[in-house]
């Protein structure tokens, strides 16, 4: 058992929001959150998150990981983070799983992948921080690449990778999941099926394009930015999760003009990639 633990956890974009249906899609992306966890000699136990966040939820996480393999003991977790908070950008789930994993790799321990992420949705849910568990979330952050999960019954229904560019919009704004209208959610749930439809076909541009103008609607945010990238010919974009930020999949030099024409907005312009290796332990 070593005294301290490392790890790293992905963000993701939304391809399908799952709080209409609990059916849900998402992509894990190359900004991470990082995490490391340190026993201390007394039963104190402190969380810190970096630039702002909910410090219970990841020493929920710790303390989740502990119970399971029966250890009593105090503990520090720190996170830091490239992903922006409140924003949309699974900067919960990514940090969830990266306390989880860090808490595993300080106890010498391992689990499952997915059975790490349940533990996350666990914590998240019990840190109010979520309204379904964000499975979906938790997945593509754990494992990159695209998934499609039944956030209901916590089940991965398919998992694929792709390659992609990805550009980020995240206005000067939060909006923080637990807060989100679900009411209004839930009067589209007719056509995020559909949406849904599309993405289990592997149409996950056609898909997140109209999860983005549903719930940009249903949640009363512009669909401005996500008209902006159809003028340019960009196909796959969306308001990710349940806002501010919006994201779209891009290759080649649209995404240069992407970036052109978000800069008019006000407001921070993210390039990365699709990340498809997922979250891992150690420095």
């Amino acid at each position: 058992m070593a005294n301290t633990g490392y790890a790293s956890a992905l963000g993701a974009g939304t391809i399908i929001n799952a709080i209409a249906t609990w059916k849900g899609s998402a992509f894990g992306i190359d900004l991470k959150t990082r995490a490391k966890v340190r026993f201390t000699n007394n039963n104190k136990i402190s969380g810190t998150i970096k630039g702002g966040g909910n410090p219970y939820l990841i020493k929920r996480c710790v303390r989740l990981v502990f119970k399971k393999f029966n250890y009593q003991g105090g503990f520090a977790v720190t996170t830091s983070s490239d992903i922006p908070i409140a924003s949309g950008l699974k900067s919960s789930s990514a940090a969830a799983n990266a306390a989880t994993l860090a808490a595993l790799d300080a106890l010498g321990k391992s689990m499952e992948p997915l059975e790490v992420a349940r533990i996350g949705v666990q914590a998240a849910l019990d840190a109010n921080v979520t309204i379904t568990g964000a499975f979906d979330d938790a997945s593509a952050s754990m494992l990159g690449g695209v998934v499609i999960t039944d956030n209901r019954s916590h089940t991965l229904i398919k998992r694929e990778e792709i390659e992609s560019e990805v550009i980020i919009y995240s206005p000067n704004i939060k909006a923080y999941s637990s807060r989100t209208d679900v009411g209004r959610s839930r009067l589209i749930a007719p056509w995020v099926d559909m949406a849904y439809e599309l993405a289990i076909r592997g149409e996950y541009k056609k898909a997140m394009t109209l999860n983005g103008f549903l719930y940009s609607s249903a949640l009363g945010f512009n669909s401005e930015p996500i008209l902006m990238a159809l003028e340019l010919g960009i196909g796959g974009v969306s308001l990710s999760g349940t806002g501010p930020a919006y994201t779209a999949l891009v290759d080649g030099e649209k995404g240069d003009r992407l970036v052109d024409a978000w800069s008019s907005l006000d407001g921070k312009i993210i390039r990365t990639k699709v990340n498809n290796t997922g979250a891992q332990i150690g420095r």
